[in-house]
């Protein structure tokens, strides 16, 4: 069960009992090339008696790259501390096809790194008859890209049909500038044209979770993500508690709209409430009001009713999200006050 929805009597940290804590990169840890504020000293603090590791559906560098950025950021990080999606998507490729095939790669270093390692041939032409095509992320995937891949997926004269497997899906990607198109919406139009699914390696889907418990040989990890639909969905299917952090993709009026399956565990304004004492939840007994901090939200029919703003913004929002879950009703059949999301 969820904290935002538990009746403890005892405030603990969001890591407790943790053994590592995994942390997402675009929108937790740096938005584009500059880091985010806070996260760098809020997860070195961490690093101090919990080990970090980075994970990340971005397909375009390799683990060395990922860590001399982070590095250069100020964490101290290593290679071996970044799990990515192309290193999941190369064991699951592993899965469907022998070492020593041809695959059609879309996407840049990461990927071509991971499949050398792996043992495997690499294309970018259909005309090389791949065994199996894998996708992910590059701002230099072009339009002839996605037509080598389309032209390498459709079935063969014999119905044959060859593994596809996307990195991941993520609709957008944050930039420094702003929200941009990520590989979902590249995956999209390679699926238009061929009329079939990717298998996806990345987050939601569990491989790059497995891959990162594996790594680290955890059995308690806690997750930090800043996106609802891939992040805390993801961690939710891999059984991890999550930690939804504000400062990228998904905001206040996202957290309160959350469905069942991409509630987080904790939600923080940004990583330096990791180190804090997460308030408990106190619940009414007909579970129509919550009461956080001295924040305190009640459900009246269709009203979402602020019975006290308290003194942290984020307190208020944690209350709000833990009378609206409670109901088990959908957030756009309730009256919900502009200020909780505003």
């Amino acid at each position: 069960m969820s904290p935002l929805l538990s009746r403890k009597s005892k405030a603990s940290t969001p890591l407790d009992g943790v053994d590592v804590v995994l942390a997402d990169l675009d929108g937790v840890v740096y938005a584009g090339p500059n880091a985010i504020p806070h996260a760098v000293e809020s997860l070195n603090k961490v690093a101090e008696s919990i080990r970090v590791g980075y994970i990340t559906n971005n397909a375009s560098r390799t683990d060395a790259s990922v860590a001399e950025h982070l590095t250069e950021l100020g964490l101290h990080v290593a290679p071996s501390d970044v799990v990515t999606s192309p290193q999941a998507a190369v064991r699951l490729l592993g899965e469907h096809v022998p070492a020593g095939s041809t695959v059609l790669v879309v996407g840049g270093d990461g990927l071509v790194s991971e499949l050398e390692k792996g043992g495997y041939t690499v294309t970018r032409s259909a005309d090389d008859s791949p065994a199996a095509v894998l996708q992910g992320f590059a701002p230099h995937v072009s339009w002839s890209d996605l037509a080598e891949a389309a032209f390498a997926l459709h079935p063969r004269e014999d119905g044959v049909e060859i593994p596809w497997i996307a990195t991941n899906t993520d609709w957008t990607i944050p930039q420094a500038r702003g929200i941009a198109p990520g590989n979902g919406t590249l995956v999209s139009a390679v699926h238009t044209a061929v009329g079939r699914l990717a298998t996806v390696a990345g987050k939601p889907e569990t491989p790059i979770f497995d891959e990162a418990k594996i790594r680290f040989e955890s059995t308690s990890p806690l997750f930090i993500g800043d996106r609802l639909d891939t992040d805390i969905l993801g961690a939710n299917r891999a059984g991890i508690p999550s930690v939804l952090v504000l400062t990228g993709v998904d905001k206040a009026k996202h957290v309160l709209a959350a469905d069942k399956h991409s509630r987080p565990t904790f939600i923080v304004d940004d990583l330096r409430q990791l180190h804090e004492a997460y308030p408990v939840t106190r619940m009414s007994r007909d579970n129509s009001e919550a009461t956080v901090g001295d924040a305190v939200v009640r459900i009246v029919g269709n009203d979402v009713v602020v019975v006290r703003d308290g003194a942290r913004r984020i307190d208020l929002l944690r209350a709000a999200c833990a009378a609206i879950w409670a109901s088990g009703r959908a957030i756009y059949g309730f009256n919900v006050p502009e200020h909780l999301y505003s």
